[in-house]
């Protein structure tokens, strides 16, 4: 009887740098290549899909990781990273904020975001995503900008909870009475503690 052994290769496991390096790799052999299944779609949605996918890929042939499922809601659950790809003409208006305590303290994940310019070529009717833009946003930067930085001059020119209560009202945060007090108690306590300075309520 011949015994055969069967030797397994275990893949490096994927880190946070390495995730940002090979995004980098990716968007430059992107760049160059022609994709037929692309030619004359205008979706963006679609074109997004088409890209995350092919990043994963890209991925999965060279590293060992958590893959997203729509229970996690991210791309890259182990690692708390999720894709965006957004065209340079028509830049991505859905707004990835699911409640107010994300736009004032942020998703809680990190993003990777691909920005692109699409050119079809009508003689071999294929299509190429010139990625111009490969960016890495960590998860403390991902709050709203225009939320944080009223919050930012509030706290800047000595307001109290009243200033923050209204102008958190008049951002018409969907946002029960209850939860805003407790977002503008905690706020607060993280400031006096000094384990959140201004600086770094800033998106």
């Amino acid at each position: 009887m011949i015994l055969k052994k069967f030797l397994f290769i275990s893949m490096p496991i994927l880190r946070i740098d390495t995730l940002y390096y090979e995004a980098g790799i990716f968007s430059a052999v992107e760049s160059q290549h022609s994709e037929p299944l692309l030619y004359g779609v205008t979706d963006g949605k679609a074109v997004g899909t088409y890209l995350e996918q092919k990043f994963k890929l890209h991925l999965q042939n060279k590293y060992d990781f958590i893959k997203g499922n729509s229970a996690s809601g991210i791309d890259f659950p182990g690692l708390l990273v999720d894709i965006k790809v957004t065209s340079v003409k028509q830049p991505q208006s859905s707004c990835p904020f699911k409640s107010a305590r994300q736009k004032i303290f942020g998703l809680g994940y990190s993003l990777i975001i691909f920005v692109y310019e699409k050119v079809d070529n009508s003689t071999n009717r294929t299509a190429t995503l010139s990625i111009l833009n490969t960016i890495f946003v960590s998860a403390e930067r991902t709050a709203d900008f225009q939320m944080t930085r009223g919050i930012r001059s509030i706290l800047e020119n000595e307001g109290n909870a009243d200033d923050l209560i209204a102008f958190i009202l008049d951002r018409n945060l969907p946002v029960k009475v209850n939860r805003l007090f407790l977002m503008i108690l905690f706020i607060f306590l993280v400031l006096i503690t000094k384990k959140l300075p201004i600086k770094h309520l800033k998106c």
